[in-house]
């Protein structure tokens, strides 16, 4: 799986270490940035990172910032994207198993190096599931963003 990577300077801790797993576990890792603890703006880097799935260049994303909120929020308004925060590995992978999640924010002034390492391992492996449950609620929610995208006639 080819999966990116964007961080805000308070999520530059977790980096190298989320790189470094993604990699051990076989996954190509697109690198968007950023490249060190200067502070910059984590809109940019969560779009970086939504904008790369939409444009099928990579399957899924990774977002770092403080709280993995700011992150989550704005990769959320790229269509497309099915942004969460995750802080424990049981959200991780059920995010994933019933609502397809895309994209996995984290906060680097929340969880620690390897209790997100932990939560990589669960997200990235997960699967949805197909259930008819969930692929109908997935439709709902595809359906509320396709709603918002049509331009007024």
């Amino acid at each position: 799986m080819r999966i990116a990577v964007g961080t805000d300077h308070a999520g530059f801790s977790l980096k190298a270490p989320t790189i470094a797993e993604l990699e051990s576990l076989g996954h190509d890792v697109l690198d968007l940035g950023t490249d060190s603890t200067e502070a910059v703006d984590y809109p940019d880097y969560a779009q970086a990172v939504g904008e790369a799935i939409m444009r099928g260049e990579a399957d899924r994303g990774v977002v770092l910032c403080g709280s993995g909120v700011g992150g989550c929020v704005a990769a959320n308004k790229v269509p497309g994207v099915r942004a969460a925060t995750c802080h424990d590995t049981f959200s991780a992978h059920q995010g994933v198993e019933d609502d397809d999640v895309n994209v996995l924010c984290l906060g680097a002034r929340v969880v620690g190096e390897q209790l997100a390492i932990e939560i990589i391992r669960a997200w990235v492996q997960a699967r949805f599931s197909n259930a008819e449950r969930h692929q109908r609620r997935l439709g709902k929610v595809k359906a509320i963003e396709a709603q918002y995208l049509r331009k007024p006639d």
